[in-house]
């Protein structure tokens, strides 16, 4: 069985590649640093694998497609599907460049439709295997100061859910794992190290791979990672709209 993991350079991405590696799995892993990649394949030959390293932009447009060229042309065979690439920026629709909106669309929403599209024919044919896409805790309500970044990530939960309703009963499983706040350089990126949701506290990136791995494997079709998170992803779906914004803005804000 070959996992192929987006965003496997770090973070929850390289917390996953791992997971499935220790449980059987041989894994294609895919990010922009190479170095990065060759350094986690190094990992899990060592504990028995086989891992792959594939080094491309997703984010660039025709990235997936030029991926999955590859391994058609080479035979190789993806059994679970594990979309974790993913990328955020903390600002106004106004201030935030429009090649970085445009860029955060390709990678969080097209690039994951586009893989699961191209790879779900096999699984449903051998009845087998699945697909796990890393949403959000921002999936569940709009994200002012990151408005299309939450925006993305809800189209992850919906779409995960609607798919997952799809394919019952043909052996192949489809979960949404939603993260809340990760210690990963997601943050970092995202210009959100400042942010009021950071200094509530963030989960370990093993963690939250963990819960997601298990939740898949069980075919559950969301899980949202911890406790307060669960919580948190409960009331927002009971509180007023106009209460849930406010608040959403504060906690994206610099402290």
């Amino acid at each position: 069985m070959t996992a192929l993991i987006t965003g496997a350079s770090s973070g929850i991405g390289r917390s996953l590649a791992l997971l499935f590696a220790r449980n059987g799995y041989d894994v294609l892993l895919v990010a922009r640093r190479e170095e990065a990649l060759r350094e986690l394949a190094g990992e899990i030959t060592s504990i028995g694998r086989t891992a792959r390293v594939i080094p491309i932009d997703l984010a660039v447009n025709g990235g997936a497609q030029r991926l999955f060229d590859q391994l058609a042309r080479e035979g190789v065979r993806v059994d679970v599907l594990v979309n974790n690439a993913g990328v955020g920026a903390m600002g106004t629709v106004a201030e935030i460049p429009l090649d970085r909106q445009l860029a955060m669309i390709e990678l969080n929403i097209t690039t994951l439709t586009i893989l699961t599209r191209l790879l779900l024919p096999g699984m449903l044919e051998r009845r087998a295997g699945g697909v796990l896409n890393v949403g959000s805790t921002a999936s569940f309500q709009p994200g002012p100061l990151m408005a299309v970044y939450y925006a993305s990530k809800a189209y992850v939960l919906s779409f995960t859910e609607a798919l997952a309703e799809e394919v019952t009963g043909s052996g192949v499983k489809v979960c949404c794992l939603a993260p809340g706040p990760t210690h990963t350089g997601f943050a970092r990126e995202a210009s959100m190290e400042t942010s009021r949701l950071f200094s509530l506290g963030a989960m370990s990136a093993d963690e939250v791979a963990r819960i997601g791995f298990e939740g898949w494997t069980a075919g559950k079709r969301l899980v949202v990672a911890g406790t307060m998170n669960r919580i948190g992803a409960l009331t927002v779906r009971f509180a007023p709209r106009a209460l849930a914004l406010k608040v959403t803005k504060r906690l994206n804000a610099s402290r």
